[in-house]
């Protein structure tokens, strides 16, 4: 189901702004408004965010550009432009650095929960709890826990070890919660390793090699200090 899920909406105008988040509230959405891209910038960084919807045209920063950065940074964010109805070059370079969808002002408030809805059938958490129980979209992969397999945005399958695939389970049963060392060796029943050899620690770095988009600035398996490990399935730099 989409509803619940987190939108961020990018408007130098407030009564956009102010029409949007009213609307989306009201269908069960979360929601973040932002007057400029510095603003949104922010809200990102401190909220996991499963849609940015962008105004193209902003003074200062422009959609585009936001949008260029929101797409280096969340991989898994999705991104819809808001363009005017002639700006058909708009459209076009949205669509070339990885927006997922655009809509033309002036819009039917309808439509646009429309293509909210459609593109967050297809991305962020939302296509994650659609892959079924038994799948779990883990950052730019998915994993099949019944079937044993790891499979990246192509299909192509991922080698892993049978204790890679034990994290990773570990990972999908407990997402958004923060696992010891010690934790997740006995969620695998692993009772022959010592939690402090830091086995765990170098099948972390190995994984994140593999589900990461940038491994060296993990979203989806993040380190928490004095804790352990979390499985974050939306995604979202660390703090």
């Amino acid at each position: 189901m989409s509803e619940n899920a987190a939108i961020l909406i990018v408007d130098d105008e407030p009564d956009v702004r102010e029409v949007l988040e009213e609307y989306f509230v009201a269908h069960r959405y979360r929601v973040w408004v932002a007057a400029n891209a510095a603003a949104a910038r922010t809200l990102a960084e401190q909220h996991p965010i499963d849609l940015a919807l962008l105004d193209v045209s902003m003074p200062g920063e422009d959609g585009l550009t936001l949008a260029r950065h929101l797409r280096e940074r969340y991989r898994s964010m999705a991104i819809m432009m808001l363009t005017a109805a002639g700006s058909v070059v708009d459209r076009v370079v949205g669509l070339e650095i990885g927006a997922d969808d655009y809509v033309v002002k002036p819009f039917d408030p309808r439509e646009l929960l429309a293509r909210v809805k459609s593109v967050l059938r297809r991305t962020s958490r939302s296509a994650r709890a659609e892959l079924g129980a038994e799948r779990v979209r883990m950052g730019r992969c998915v994993l099949d826990l019944s079937a044993h397999r790891l499979t990246d945005e192509q299909g192509s399958e991922v080698p892993m070890t049978p204790l890679e695939f034990d994290l990773l389970k570990a990972f999908a049963a407990h997402p958004d919660r923060p696992l010891s060392r010690d934790r997740i060796l006995n969620l695998n029943q692993r009772r022959d390793v010592d939690p402090f050899d830091r086995s765990v620690d170098l099948r972390v770095m190995r994984l994140r090699k593999k589900i990461e988009p940038d491994p060296e600035h993990p979203q989806f398996i993040r380190t928490v200090r004095n804790e352990g490990y979390v499985f974050v399935p939306a995604g979202g730099d660390q703090p």
